[in-house]
């Protein structure tokens, strides 16, 4: 069952998710943006990514080192750059940041990085650290492994900034915030991203025989080529969850069911850091540990127990209160102020 969950989550949803979460993360940031922009608060707007800079720097080497805020408030940053770009300059630089930039400059990063720890090397260090009951060793481990994944993990940079662009682009035509009226595109998104995504997780799985058969595509123009269809594959493949869970709502059977899964977005930033807090509880040695005794299985258990349980407090929460915990903070950082709490 291990081997099998495992292909199965590498084929569905390693990847492919977080390409989701930075499409709708790039879709939210053009709308605050636009809204900063035409109340004259964009000072307030570059207050919010700061904080939300801090944040990832405390989360990711103090908590949990694959972080991705830190990321995320850089690359929002980097995203006002474009705001009087145009819908095609959005495109077009999207796609370049997430498919070409990254493979061009592999060969020299590598170079530089020589001398850098292999991820394996990382890897192994950490995961013993991390089966330790010591509190101490546990954190001077994720120190380490976050410091040596901002390095090793450069090309993140590039892929949320071209998945950012791209969320951006599809904020601006209201993709998302009205489906109805783009129900055509989104359905052509859904069908040729599902069937690109497929055609190139095939590839994934035979470029090597491909190679052997086909000798110029062993070459270095066929090496690259093949580097930017598998950047593509994960790619395409996010653009069509995001489209289909679009159509999704369009769907009167499934709209209810969907609904009650908003308030856990209202609440993102709370159940982010939670769910790192609670991963390390049932995961590490300091905690439970049950991560190396259960496998697979165990961890999706864990994992879809934690999930409902998220999304029941959020509605519970939200009933009492006007944000979540760390929403309210965030807000609070943002204005200089303590925003009411209470309903």
């Amino acid at each position: 069952f291990d081997a099998i969950a495992l292909e199965a989550m590498e084929l569905l949803v390693n990847i492919k998710f977080i390409t989701l979460f930075s499409l709708l993360f790039g879709l939210g940031f053009s709308l605050q943006m636009e809204r900063a922009q035409a109340s004259g608060g964009l000072a307030r707007f570059v207050r919010r990514l700061l904080v939300l800079l801090a944040i990832g720097l405390l989360h990711g080497f103090f908590v949990w080192w694959g972080d991705i805020l830190l990321t995320y408030a850089v690359v929002g940053l980097a995203l006002l750059g474009f705001r009087h770009a145009s819908d095609r300059t959005l495109l077009v630089a999207g796609l370049a940041l997430a498919l070409l930039l990254p493979p061009m400059l592999s060969p020299w990063m590598r170079e530089l990085l020589a001398g850098w720890p292999k991820q394996d090397m990382a890897y192994a260090g950490a995961w013993q650290a991390f089966a330790s009951p010591s509190l101490g060793t546990v954190m001077r481990a994720n120190l380490d492994l976050a410091t040596w994944a901002r390095v090793s993990n450069w090309a993140l940079l590039f892929f949320v900034m071209g998945r950012f662009l791209l969320g951006y682009w599809a904020g601006r035509r209201g993709l998302f915030q009205r489906p109805s009226e783009h129900a055509a595109l989104l359905t052509r998104l859904f069908r040729g991203g599902l069937m690109l995504g497929i055609a190139i997780t095939v590839l994934q799985f035979t470029q090597a025989d491909l190679r052997e058969q086909i000798p110029l595509l062993d070459g270095a123009v066929g090496k690259f080529c093949i580097r930017v269809l598998l950047r593509a594959g994960p790619l395409a493949l996010g653009i069509a969850y995001a489209a289909g869970f679009a159509l999704l709502f369009l769907r009167p059977g499934w709209h209810r069911p969907l609904l009650w899964l908003a308030p856990m977005g209202r609440m993102a930033l709370t159940h982010y850091l939670a769910q790192s807090v609670l991963g390390i509880a049932v995961f590490y040695a300091i905690g439970l540990g049950i991560g190396p005794r259960w496998g697979v299985a165990g961890w999706l258990a864990a994992w879809a127990v934690i999930y409902v349980a998220q999304a029941a407090s959020s509605h519970w929460w939200l009933a009492r209160f006007r944000f979540g915990p760390m929403e309210w903070l965030w807000r609070s950082l943002t204005y200089a102020r303590w925003q009411p709490m209470r309903r």
